[in-house]
């Protein structure tokens, strides 16, 4: 059993919060009744509707997406750009992308209609790794690497500590290629690093979230989780896993 709110908000009728008030307002019935109990529970068969229009419960699904650059991590654009859902014209449910990558930032992203999963995904709270590898103007000392570790002042204040490492570095094209790894989401935050520190970011790429990589993907192409790595996710946020 799963409580009324959260399952008016699943079928995507409205926020949570939003559902709540419904509810309290005396415009949701459960099997023809009026219900305005927030504790409310519902079952599968129990028929619901919302200001007298039925709602269709989806089931939940759960993608690994590898975002090419040049796509934005939405359902629509007022710009008519390309976003992820393009990729996912084969898809009843209603998906939408948990967080985001930049419009210029290619790699892993997650897909689902489950918003609970999302949520939990995306709160500051929980801190999932996410695994980042650049390509940057300049080459980068250690001192530079123990600095993005320790934490950077940004205009919205002290980046938590994160990892990093140089992979390789050219002197005759002055660049560096470096892994780093955060456990925020705020915008933009490792372009905003890297350029900080006098390294401005050419090309960004996700490579891991959390225990999940884009092995035996191509740019555009996605596959869904497995239900062990659903349940392994929601483990490792809950739990903190990677501490």
């Amino acid at each position: 059993m799963e409580r009324l709110q959260k399952v008016i908000a699943h079928a995507g009728v409205a926020s949570r919060r939003k559902a709540e008030e419904l509810i309290l307002q005396g415009k949701v019935k459960v099997n023809g009744k009026t219900v305005k109990e927030l504790g409310t529970k519902v079952t599968a068969s129990d028929k619901i509707e919302v200001e007298g229009v039925k709602i269709e419960r989806e089931n939940k699904v759960y993608y690994l997406f590898y975002k090419p650059s040049g796509v934005i991590s939405a359902v629509s654009d007022d710009k008519n750009r390309k976003v992820v859902t393009d990729y996912f014209q084969h898809v009843e449910e209603r998906i939408y992308p948990v967080g985001r990558l930049d419009y210029d930032t290619s790699g892993l992203l997650l897909l689902t209609n489950d918003g609970e999963f999302a949520n939990l995904l995306t709160h500051p709270k929980y801190e999932v790794p996410k695994t980042y590898v650049a390509r940057v103007k300049g080459l980068v000392k250690r001192e530079v690497i123990k600095k993005l570790e320790r934490g950077i002042k940004l205009e919205d204040g002290m980046t938590a500590p994160s990892r990093a490492k140089v992979i390789s570095a050219d002197k005759q094209k002055d660049k560096t290629i470096l892994e780093i790894t955060i456990h925020e989401g705020r915008n933009r935050q490792v372009r905003r690093m890297l350029e900080a520190v006098g390294h401005p970011v050419q090309k960004l790429k996700r490579e891991r979230y959390a225990f999940l990589h884009l092995t035996g993907l191509n740019a555009g192409e996605a596959r869904e989780l497995t239900p062990h790595e659903v349940k392994q996710l929601r483990s490792f946020a809950e739990n903190g896993l990677h501490n």
